[in-house]
C-alpha cells in the first residue's frame, strides 16, 4: 500500500497551486482509504485520544460536537500535517507578497509550531468534528491566536447521499464594495479540501487586492457526517 506522505508527494502540486491562486480551494481525491477513515471515526469515543470537547449548539457555533486532539497526534495525522504543509507554505508566502504583507512561512512545519510555542500557542488545532441530523457549522475562521498559517485542509471521513445528506461544505467570500459569494462543495469519502483560513489576494485592474473567506457546513438532513480539520498553527487554548 502506497504510504501517505508518498501519496501526497505524488500528487499533481502545480494544479493543486493553480487552484489555490485562482480559487482559494482546491480538493485533492482519494487521500485516505477506507480503512483510514473507519479507523478514525472509531476513535471518536477514546477520551483518551482527546484534550477537549466543544458542544457546538453551547456556544452558537452551529448543532454539533467536535473535539480536540491531545499531542502526540496519531502517526496517520502527523503524517499528513507534517507532509503537506512544505506544499502549501510557498503558496502563502505568494499571497503575503501578492497583498504586500510582511509576513514569510518557514519550509518546514516544526519551525511554525516553535513561533507558535515561542507565543505560548502551546495547543494542537487538530480536530474531528461530528454532525447528525439537523447539524451545521456557522460561517467562521479558524485562527487561535496571533500566528497563523493562512491555509488548512479537511478530511472527508464520510460518504455523502450513502453515510448521511446535506451537510455540503460551504465556503463564502467578501470581495470588497461587492455581495457575498457563496461556493459549495460536496467531496467525497477520503478526499482532502485545502483552503484558505481567513483570507486570499485576487488580481484586480490595479494589482491585488484582499477578500476575505469564511467556511461552514450546511444542515445535515439524515445520517452521521464526521470530517477531520487540520489546521496548522497551534492554539493558545
Amino acid at each position: 500500500m502506497q504510504n501517505i506522505q508518498s501519496k501526497i508527494a505524488s500528487q499533481n502540486w502545480e494544479s493543486i497551486t493553480e487552484s489555490m491562486h485562482e480559487n482559494g480551494f482546491a480538493i485533492i481525491p482519494n487521500i485516505l482509504n477506507d480503512e483510514q477513515c473507519e479507523d478514525l471515526k472509531f476513535d471518536y469515543d477514546n477520551p483518551m485520544t482527546y484534550r477537549k470537547t466543544v458542544v457546538m449548539e453551547r456556544y452558537r457555533f452551529g448543532l454539533g460536537e467536535y473535539k480536540y486532539f491531545n499531542y502526540p497526534l496519531p502517526d496517520l495525522i502527523q503524517n499528513i500535517r507534517t507532509s503537506i504543509y512544505p506544499k502549501l507554505a510557498p503558496i502563502a508566502n505568494a499571497w503575503m507578497k501578492a497583498l504586500k504583507i510582511n509576513t514569510s512561512f518557514p519550509n518546514e512545519h516544526s519551525t511554525l509550531l516553535k513561533q507558535c510555542h515561542d507565543n505560548n500557542q502551546l495547543k494542537a488545532t487538530v480536530l474531528i468534528l461530528k454532525y447528525g441530523k439537523s447539524g451545521f457549522n456557522t460561517l467562521h475562521q479558524d485562527l487561535y491566536g496571533d500566528i497563523y498559517f493562512p491555509i488548512q485542509i479537511v478530511l472527508f471521513l464520510s460518504e455523502p447521499d450513502e453515510d448521511f445528506t446535506g451537510g455540503e461544505f460551504v465556503l463564502t467570500q467578501q470581495t470588497p464594495r461587492a455581495q457575498s459569494k457563496a461556493i459549495v462543495l460536496k467531496p467525497k469519502k477520503g478526499d482532502v479540501l485545502v483552503f484558505t483560513t481567513n483570507f486570499r489576494p485576487v488580481k484586480g485592474t490595479k494589482g491585488y487586492y484582499r477578500v476575505n473567506m469564511k467556511h461552514g457546513v450546511s444542515e445535515v438532513y439524515s445520517g452521521e457526517r464526521f470530517t477531520l480539520g487540520i489546521i496548522f498553527h497551534d492554539a493558545l487554548n
